[in-house]
Parts: C-alpha cells; sequence; structure tokens
C-alpha cells in the first residue's frame, strides 16, 4: 500500500506500520516488522483481551468486585472505577465518570493474577501470546502500559481482533461497544470530551473531535494508542485494522500525522475494493 509509506515522512528515528484485512491477510506494510518497540498504552487491549479470556474460563466475572469498593472488573476495563491516572487515589464514584487510569489496569492485573493464581505476564503469554504465535511480546512490567512489541505481532492480534479465535464472537462484540455511555471524561493528549466513550479495554471512535483516527473513520472504530508513538486501529466498516508503531514520543506530530495516515489508508482501501 503506497500510503503506508506516509511514515517515511514522520519526524521519528524508525517507525513501521500495517494494514490488515478482515480476513487476516495483510494489505500492506512498510518499515522494519520485527523491530521491537515500547507499545504504551497500546499494551491495554491486549491486557484487556486477556482478562475477557479469563471471563470466558469463569476464572473472574466482569461484574464481580475489582478495585476501589463498588467497582467491578467491568469498572476496571472501562476506566470508570473512579481511580486516578496513575496513583492509588479514587476521584469519582465508581460509574459516574470516565477517568482513564493506569492504576485501574494494574488493579485489573493483580485481580486476575490472584484470581487465577498465575502472574500476569504468564496469564497473558498463555491466554493470548503463545495462542495467536505473538512470539516478540512480552509484558516485563506493568499491563497498563509495559508492553514490548513488534508490527508483525500486532498484524496477528488485528486480525484475531477482526476474527476472533481465542474469543467468542459475542463477547468481543460486547467489549466494543459502548460501556457506561454518555460520561464525560479526558482524552489523554485531546482534552475533555462528551461523552468519552469506551467499551471495555477499547476506545471507540463514536463522533470524537478532535481524535488519533482519521476524519473517514467510521464511528465503530475501535483500538487504542500509546504516548510513546504507537496505535492500533480496527474500522469494521472499512473491514481493515491498522497498526503503527514508532519510537518518539506522541506529541503534536503524532497529532498531525497519524489522521492522514489513517485516511490515506481509508482511501487507498476503498479505491481497492
Amino acid at each position: 500500500m503506497q500510503s503506508l509509506r506516509m511514515i517515511e515522512n514522520w519526524p521519528v528515528p524508525t517507525a513501521a506500520a500495517a494494514v490488515v484485512r478482515a480476513d487476516g491477510s495483510v494489505a500492506g506494510s512498510y518499515g522494519p516488522q520485527e523491530h521491537r518497540f515500547p507499545l504504551a498504552s497500546v499494551t491495554k487491549p491486549l491486557a484487556a483481551y486477556a482478562a475477557l479470556l479469563a471471563v470466558e474460563e469463569g476464572a473472574v466475572e466482569l461484574d464481580e468486585p475489582a478495585g476501589p469498593e463498588g467497582s467491578t472488573v467491568r469498572h476496571l476495563l472501562a476506566h470508570t472505577s473512579g481511580l486516578a491516572f496513575d496513583e492509588q487515589r479514587t476521584m469519582a464514584e465508581p460509574g459516574t465518570r470516565r477517568l482513564y487510569s493506569n492504576t485501574g489496569f494494574e488493579a485489573l492485573g493483580d485481580h486476575l493474577a490472584q484470581a487465577t493464581d498465575i502472574p500476569f505476564a504468564q496469564y497473558l503469554h498463555e491466554a493470548v501470546l503463545a495462542p495467536l504465535g505473538m512470539t516478540a511480546t512480552d509484558l516485563p512490567g506493568s499491563p497498563a502500559k509495559d508492553g514490548v512489541s513488534t508490527v508483525a505481532d500486532l498484524v496477528r492480534f488485528a486480525a484475531e481482533l477482526q476474527a476472533p479465535r481465542l474469543l467468542a464472537p459475542q463477547t468481543l462484540t460486547e467489549a466494543t461497544q459502548v460501556a457506561f455511555p454518555g460520561l464525560t471524561g479526558v482524552l489523554p493528549g485531546y482534552g475533555h470530551q462528551k461523552p468519552n466513550d469506551w467499551g471495555l479495554g477499547f476506545e471507540i471512535r463514536d463522533e470524537k473531535s478532535p481524535h488519533w483516527t482519521g476524519s473517514a473513520s467510521s464511528p465503530r472504530t475501535f483500538g487504542h494508542f500509546g504516548q510513546s508513538g504507537t496505535f492500533l486501529w480496527v474500522d469494521p466498516d472499512a473491514g481493515a485494522a491498522c497498526v503503527a508503531l514508532a519510537d518518539r514520543a506522541f506529541g503534536p506530530w503524532a497529532v498531525e500525522a497519524w489522521p492522514q495516515l489513517t485516511d490515506a489508508v481509508l482511501a487507498e482501501l476503498a479505491q481497492s475494493a
């Protein structure tokens, strides 16, 4: 795909990208596909997927208590537990505000480790990474932000998000629809948004503006971006997903470059359909 060559002009030392069709085939790729990048918050969808598998296996339930008092696994996944961004402090009653929280995902990881008697990183590896053949991906620290991976590995995950083999399709459908609709909150890097819609571990595009996806992205688009210069989106209406990893921290360059890349990718996909 010629659109992916746009990453050549990104002001970053290293970048790589790929587009994955709904059938799992790679529509195009560019850059070092096996280069390992810190994922930052693109770790969260991987962690969420492991949590959803734990729900299906019966190790935990979405509505069982987890995190601060009154919070559940569902609240933690949807950033509505009330926990602060990066500290053990409760800022709101569960279910009342969309408070994006690394602490919440760390509480989720601790809860799953206790429920399964398996360290979370090991559970993630056994439940998600190994079955998908994501051999270059690991989690050396926080389930909120410390994953390391490659475009080649995330292509496998992007294929799974479009045609799940590990999860029941209805479970993924629930995870990629709005949980706790109507809540306001801050989308990191983009400011206060009303509503600030999320699913269970996945951000939902809806009608948010500004946004890190493209102006042509469908409202059903879901995914995540990371402060290390990384993103993964799935657009069900386009029948494709895009992964882009870079080794420069998120900033104005990404606010400008990412939507341009996304719109170019979507336009090229539409032309080839």
